[in-house]
């Protein structure tokens, strides 16, 4: 089946990784391109994510794309976004505090905990 026979994923969870994504791909640029718009090739690094994500084939089930068994991302893109997640990820914590504190995972046995 190819990329244009997939159903495009958009739930709430798709679409909250984008965010974030886009987030992060937007101030790895600002710190390391200078500029207040996305530069070339952080703008196509960003197209590249937001139509992978649309096309995960795992849609709102989906884990964490570096826990995942199935790698949709080139081996350059995956590369690239995982320099810009790595640099981004403490900038996170200063420009989207909330974001970055949902972003992180909660362990089943902990959720279950907070549910009582």
């Amino acid at each position: 089946m190819s990329a244009a026979e997939l159903p495009l994923s958009d739930g709430p969870k798709i679409r909250k990784e984008k965010i974030i994504a886009s987030k992060m791909i937007r101030i790895y640029c600002k710190k390391k391109h200078h500029g207040q718009e996305l530069c070339e090739e952080c703008w196509n690094l960003n197209e590249y994510v937001m139509k992978r994500l649309s096309y995960c084939k795992f849609g709102d089930e989906k884990t964490a794309c570096a826990k995942c068994h199935i790698h949709c991302y080139t081996p350059a893109y995956r590369q690239e976004i995982k320099r810009v997640m790595r640099f981004s990820g403490p900038w996170m914590l200063l420009y989207h505090p909330v974001e970055s504190i949902r972003h992180i995972p909660i362990p089943e046995k902990l959720k279950k905990r907070l549910s009582r």
